[in-house]
């Protein structure tokens, strides 16, 4: 495995510390986990994109008119 140095702040090493499950946890284990967690949003995000435009197809859809008027009842 290659290794690399990058910088980073303090306040940026705090927060990573903060993250450690167990104390020999590394930052590799840290970012990395980040990482999927971003991934697994964006495929999540992605679902919820779809759904949408299944929902404005079909017509299951309020204007903004439509909802404040309602909330004004």
């Amino acid at each position: 495995m290659e290794t690399t140095t990058i910088q980073i702040s303090k306040t940026l090493l705090e927060d990573l510390k903060s993250r450690k499950m167990y104390e020999k946890e590394s930052y590799e284990d840290i970012i990395r986990d980040l990482l999927e967690d971003t991934l697994e949003l964006s495929d999540q995000t992605l679902r919820y994109i779809k759904e949408s435009e299944e929902d404005i197809k079909a017509g299951r859809i309020k204007t903004l008119a439509q909802v404040e008027a309602r909330l004004k009842q």
